[in-house]
């Protein structure tokens, strides 16, 4: 079911697996209609990830890359709309020659080429592939039937099939009850795969006698049956898995060998993760914080962070609605202050409150997307004393459109994969303090936007002390602001959230905390 822990469940096999030296490849299934992540509601999925590419697509494959520390493509992320699209577009084209289309074997046969693909041009020794949704969903039963074909061609020895299930207590006796499991592997095997792990989600590790009682019941050995308790924090998982040996059981199963054994880096960032000497408070003001994995990259951005600076992060939820209806006093016990990005009006006022806030009481402050954009309009409003300064988003009739459209943005009708999306170059001012965040001129980050700083404003703003000192390569796109005579007040219209990793923390962000931290 969502929210279960596959993707991670999946990410730290990831990890495990290269740590042996193995090149892994991971895929991500999602059987929803939709053709990417791009269009959906936060509240509905969670964050967009976006990715070199400009691909949009879920969450997990931030998780995928932030483990693996690799750059993955739109490739990596197989929806059923992505698939049915390509199948229809082939019948039209006259592909199939006359014949009838089908679930089974065109559907099937166009996921399995897709998971053929992605591994061949990688040359992968392992495609790591997590089917989403929950078994016996109607929508995800082409994706079942393809992989349970997959490992008919491929041979049992060369597949290896994992089940993430939930492993209940009820409160009122306090027994894990192994029922849903025995249900959920019944619906797998009804599909015809027999699964080779069962990865049992709970609160607490699973007791001796239910771990053998779930491997009766599932015809799988008790050393595949891996517990996997709730842990204080998500990279512990990788060890905890390692530690019930299904690294050494994964390894047999498919006959791999070990190429080298590598896990020194892991466990020292954990080590730095877990031992803080000091602790900060920041404020992450946004739209949607009443669903966490909304934020999920900024939250994880901060534990890179954390480590690196050895400064515990704690965060503080405050919806920008909020602020408007009760000041600025949710804002006044905090270190730092984040706004990060979102869409539509709601709240956005309050937002620009918090960055007036930042700059004018000199609290440490980062903006991204949607934070750099209302950075300039508060600052155009007070600074440059232009009243109803705002973003034509937002006011289209506003008479000091500081933020607007970008300009090939006018002619696009659609909604999905059509903003300024993927990784683009930037080049910052030798001088500016986001070079020596850095340690570079020239950076490539992400971005995901419709509107930007509208260039008839710049020199008044640059003038009135704020210096957009990032821009595009060719020198028409604001990319990063900074305040003049403020500790730390840095906005961006990319997205560093999106590349941080655990040995690579986001600059902007241990940024943010080493002066939270002072």
């Amino acid at each position: 079911m969502s929210g279960l822990g596959k993707g991670i469940s999946t990410s730290s096999i990831g990890v495990l697996l290269k740590s042996k030296g193995l090149k892994v490849c991971p895929v991500k299934i999602d059987p929803y209609l939709n053709v990417d992540a791009g269009t959906m509601n936060p509240y509905q999925h969670g964050e967009v990830f976006v990715l070199d590419d400009g691909a949009e697509v879920d969450l997990d494959l931030g998780n995928y890359e932030r483990f693996l520390d690799v750059n993955l493509t739109g490739d990596h992320n197989i929806t059923t709309g992505k698939v049915y699209r390509a199948v229809i577009e082939k019948e039209r084209r006259g592909d199939y020659l006359g014949k009838t289309v089908q679930i089974i074997p065109h559907i099937t046969d166009e996921i399995k080429a897709l998971l053929r693909e992605v591994g061949e041009k990688e040359n992968a020794d392992i495609v790591l592939v997590e089917v989403g949704g929950t078994v016996g969903d109607i929508e995800g039963m082409p994706f079942l039937e393809a992989v349970r074909q997959l490992g008919q061609e491929v041979g049992k020895e060369n597949i290896l099939f994992v089940h993430t299930t939930l492993v209940p207590v009820m409160g009122a006796v306090g027994e894990q009850k192994t029922k849903p499991t025995q249900q959920s592997v019944r619906e797998l095997r009804a599909a015809g795969i027999q699964p080779n792990v069962i990865i049992a989600r709970g609160e607490h590790s699973l007791e001796p006698e239910i771990k053998k009682k779930i491997a009766f019941f599932s015809d799988v050995p008790v050393e595949g049956v891996i517990s996997a308790p709730d842990a204080s924090t998500i990279y512990d998982v990788p060890l905890l898995f390692d530690g019930q040996g299904l690294t050494e059981y994964a390894m047999k199963t498919l006959g791999l060998r070990a190429k080298s054994e590598d896990m020194r880096e892991w466990k020292a960032f954990l080590e730095n993760l877990k031992s803080p000497k000091k602790e900060v408070t920041i404020a992450l003001v946004g739209k949607y914080t009443h669903l966490k994995d909304s934020y999920i990259s900024h939250i994880e951005a901060f534990h890179h962070a954390s480590a690196a600076a050895r400064v515990h992060v704690k965060l503080k939820w405050v919806e920008s609605v909020d602020l408007e209806k009760h000041g600025m006093k949710l804002l006044e016990d905090v270190d730092g202050i984040l706004v990060p990005g979102g869409f539509g009006d709601r709240g956005i006022e309050g937002k620009i409150a918090a960055t007036r806030f930042a700059a004018e009481h000199d609290v440490p402050f980062q903006g991204v997307c949607l934070g750099f954009q209302l950075a300039t309009v508060g600052f155009a409003r007070e600074a440059l004393g232009l009243g109803g300064a705002n973003s034509s988003e937002f006011d289209p009739k506003t008479p000091h459109p500081v933020v607007d459209l970008l300009p090939e943005q006018h002619a696009v009708k659609g909604m999905g994969a059509t903003m300024r999306l993927g990784a683009h170059p930037i080049q910052l001012d030798p001088k500016s303090t986001t070079a020596k965040l850095y340690a570079a001129t020239t950076i490539h980050e992400r971005h995901r936007h419709r509107y930007e700083i509208n260039p008839a404003y710049i020199a008044k703003l640059e003038d009135a002390g704020l210096r957009f000192v990032g821009r595009s390569d060719d020198g028409r796109r604001m990319e990063v602001l900074e305040l003049t005579g403020h500790p730390y007040f840095i906005a961006s219209q990319f997205h560093p959230e999106l590349r941080s990793r655990p040995l690579r923390p986001s600059p902007i962000h241990l940024g943010l905390v080493r002066a939270a931290a002072r």
